[in-house]
């Protein structure tokens, strides 16, 4: 399995690990059937992402994905994260193995989860923000499973 060295670098050297003091959104997801967890942690300011930060459990894609996830919306307004899907996160990192695809969906999730819960929290509505996919029934996903 190859990854691109964007990968490798996202992966070695990840950019904005930790996490954010009272932050303005939190999104955590999980895909339990191959364990891997990231929390994105926001600093919203007026309608600006000033500072976001990541926690992840998971394999290098995962680490590199939410990595790079990160960097493409710090500085950005909501809508414009908004417009961030997991194939702008795949194309910034050269692609990914098709196996690991699945990774760049989950930190597309985690974002939009932190954004819904900065959302929930000011009272306010994103437009085209849809909330978190609840993970605690595992039942559904037979039918996506398709690696």
């Amino acid at each position: 399995m190859m990854y691109s060295e964007k990968v490798m670098d996202h992966f070695m050297n990840p950019r904005n690990v930790g996490e954010i003091e009272n932050p303005s959104g939190v999104g955590t997801v999980g895909n339990p059937k191959c364990g891997d967890i990231m929390k994105i942690y926001l600093d919203i300011e007026g309608d600006v992402i000033k500072d976001v930060k990541f926690k992840t459990f998971g394999c290098g894609a995962a680490v590199a994905t939410s990595s790079m996830a990160t960097e493409l919306v710090k500085g950005k307004t909501i809508k414009e994260a908004m417009k961030i899907t997991n194939k702008a996160v795949m194309e910034a990192l050269d692609g990914l193995p098709p196996v690991k695809v699945h990774c760049s969906v989950l930190a597309e999730e985690a974002l939009q989860a932190a954004l819904w819960d900065y959302a929930q929290k000011n009272g306010i509505e994103i437009e085209g923000l849809n909330p978190p996919k609840e993970d605690h029934d595992h039942h559904h996903d037979i039918s996506e499973d398709n690696e």
